[in-house]
């Protein structure tokens, strides 16, 4: 069983690489409630309400976001557009018990302000990272690069999960190279909802993999 009191941080290599499905799939499999900080572009109502909207999550598991900004850009950029500048210490982690999934927006090096980047803010949470990767042709380079940037903060990962079609190297290549473990690969689900995703939960064995995790 994986520990009931885990609290981890979905990152992405890229943009759009499948962060906020993973995250279903974790606050799922764990039973966590979900946190996007920080939110750029509002449309389907973000992440939080694509996320609600797959697994139908009572109220209470869905924290409210640190900042709804209403362009699909860069935050440091959203935030500009609307006058703002992203303050810090509404950043803190919410004081909630139980499992918690926390999902950046886009990558490791995205500014939430010019002088503060998305990495920066891992390092100050200090919570192991779930780095979530393209399956195919071009994640090595991505993935390897992401991985080298948490080793140099001395952030922890939990390990690469894999979204897309399986490939045949990319996992056992990364593996060797990367210095973290590959939990698995989330394949194309013709349906991603509450029961899919608890189903590829127990094909990735994933209770026993990150509870074996400290």
């Amino acid at each position: 069983m994986s520990n009931p009191a885990m609290r981890l941080v979905v990152c992405g290599t890229d943009t759009d690489v499948g962060k906020t499905v993973v995250s279903a799939l974790l606050v799922e499999g764990l039973g966590a409630r979900y946190w996007k900080p920080v939110q750029s572009g509002l449309e389907g109502g973000g992440d939080s309400g694509r996320l609600q909207a797959l697994l139908q999550l009572p109220a209470e598991r869905l924290l409210p976001e640190a900042y709804r900004l209403r362009a699909p850009v860069s935050p440091h950029w959203a935030a500009a557009q609307e006058g703002i500048a992203l303050d810090r210490a509404r950043l803190a982690l919410p004081a909630v018990s139980g499992p918690l999934v926390v999902e950046t927006a886009g990558g490791l090096l995205v500014p939430l302000r010019r002088d503060w980047l998305q990495i920066d803010q891992l390092a100050v949470w200090g919570l192991p990272v779930l780095l979530v990767a393209r399956s195919g042709l071009g994640t090595l380079n991505h993935t390897l690069l992401s991985l080298e940037a948490l080793r140099q903060r001395h952030i922890p990962v939990l390990g690469v999960l894999l979204n897309g079609p399986p490939h045949a190297d990319n996992p056992r290549t990364l593996e060797q190279l990367g210095g973290a473990p590959v939990l698995g690969c989330l394949p194309p689900l013709p349906q991603i909802n509450r029961q899919t995703l608890a189903a590829q939960w127990q094909a990735l064995d994933l209770s026993h993999k990150l509870g074996a995790m400290p």
